[in-house]
């Protein structure tokens, strides 16, 4: 069968072990504080930089404008977009609508089917039952609540929600995971009163982030899609050090570039993630699944902005897990660089150049610091300036994010500040592992669409 006939999350069998909750994290506190630490992000990055350009002993030079030195330091510069755009989104208020809410006056947007959709090959069985496990108690939170797992065929899972799109079924262009969403979309007939929350194989929400999914989707009538933070703390944190600060620079992309873009624009200036994708029926409907992209979910996203749908922040969290080998780790940067850079759209573009520089940032930084040794010229301070602000704000989102996963898993306070000297460490072989990637995507594009191991 390619669909279940009853729902199986509403049936007790006495006879299983008692499992323990696993879909656990500190939401309400880690919203709460991100809703006031837009200060001290503005604090800390132009202190940090004011520190570093005026005290640290760096050879900048005062009434000097330009040498010729800059022109083998010019790949200081480059992060400079990215990071004047997570400095904004970081510095300006986390919107949280936890006071306008509370009022029992305010009318509600109809939702009859809020589903929580988990999509997957399949070939994993034990990601799949382990992700089931975590989210089955979910429906019973509200009526409009269904929890499902998507698979490709062969791959059926009994005695769970499981629609598997079976492989006659066949769309003009799309494969692999986006095939399988057009599928579903179809069998579930969606109305303007549906809601799914896409989620992938590894992805686990907790019970408080589908409380704010379901007052999004009552209250934010204004928007017919939207995203959240996703953490990489669920499975195997800091069991691979390297992959866990390299994931953490998400964590801080989520906090500052992504949060401008949800709370401020309401459109994909920058991009969407492919999991917590919460999106409207009438939205599915009306842009289908049927896109042929590597990269689905930021297509889907550019084609809602062009058919004037809006968007906006869901102010909730899920939680993922890191990969956990590092050619899987260079496959999953690679397929979202080079499906990204493929899009027919200039803003994919442009960023997809932006993340192209990282490699000229880096290969520059290296250059400057061996010809210096031959060459001793200072900076001029202004260009110091900028070069400290990147570094600083670019060392802040790696902190950051390890700091709010660490307070999201409820770790020791004292191994909380332990963690930022090792972070300030990793983020420097982080950064070369990003760059190694996209050298891999210029060198060897994907065929197809690759699963990663996790």
């Amino acid at each position: 069968p390619n669909v279940p006939i009853h729902s199986y999350a509403l049936i007790d069998d006495p006879n299983a072990p008692k499992l323990p909750k696993t879909n656990k994290g500190n939401t309400r506190h880690v919203m709460a504080l991100l809703s006031e630490m837009w200060i001290f992000h503005m604090a800390f990055i132009l202190l940090g930089t004011y520190m570093m350009t005026f005290y640290a002993p760096q050879n900048y030079l005062d009434g000097v404008s330009w040498n010729y030195g800059c022109w083998w330091k010019i790949g200081w510069l480059l992060p400079l977009p990215y990071t004047l755009i997570c400095y904004v989104g970081l510095t300006l208020p986390f919107r949280t609508p936890k006071y306008l809410y509370n009022d029992p006056t305010m009318p509600k947007r109809r939702v009859d089917n809020f589903y929580i959709l988990t999509v997957t090959k399949g070939d994993n069985r034990d990601a799949v039952y382990r992700t089931w496990n975590a989210h089955k108690h979910l429906e019973r939170l509200h009526p409009s609540v269904r929890v499902h797992v998507l698979t490709d065929e062969p791959y059926f899972f009994e005695n769970i929600n499981c629609y598997t799109c079976p492989k006659s079924f066949e769309t003009s262009c799309s494969k692999y995971k986006a095939r399988a969403l057009e599928w579903y979309r179809q069998t579930m007939a969606f109305t303007e009163h549906d809601w799914v929350l896409h989620l992938d194989e590894e992805s686990v929400i907790d019970d408080e982030s589908v409380k704010r999914c379901l007052e999004f989707a009552w209250y934010e009538k204004e928007y017919t899609w939207g995203q959240g933070v996703i953490l990489y703390n669920q499975y195997g944190y800091w069991k691979n050090w390297a992959f866990t600060v390299a994931d953490a620079i998400r964590v801080g992309d989520d906090l500052g570039r992504f949060q401008l873009q949800y709370s401020y624009f309401h459109r994909p200036i920058f991009g969407a993630h492919g999991s917590f994708l919460f999106t409207n029926g009438a939205v599915e409907n009306a842009i289908t699944w049927d896109l042929g992209s590597l990269t689905e979910d930021y297509q889907f996203a550019m084609k809602a902005w062009e058919y004037g749908f809006k968007c906006s922040k869901v102010p909730a969290l899920i939680r993922e897990q890191s990969p956990q080998g590092f050619l899987d780790f260079l496959k999953q940067r690679r397929r979202w660089y080079v499906g990204i850079k493929r899009l027919p759209h200039v803003l994919p573009k442009i960023w997809a150049f932006f993340w192209t520089l990282g490699i000229f940032c880096l290969y520059g930084t290296v250059a400057s610091i061996i010809i210096g040794l031959f060459i001793p010229l200072g900076t001029p301070r202004w260009f110091g300036l900028m070069k400290d602000f990147s570094f600083i704000t670019f060392i802040y989102l790696y902190i950051l994010g390890i700091f709010i996963q660490d307070i999201d898993k409820g770790v020791h306070p004292l191994i909380v500040f332990i963690r930022i000297p090792i972070t300030f460490v990793l983020q420097f072989v982080a950064s070369i592992m990003e760059a190694l990637a996209v050298m891999y995507g210029l060198i060897m594009a994907p065929v197809g669409f690759e699963v990663i191991k996790k």
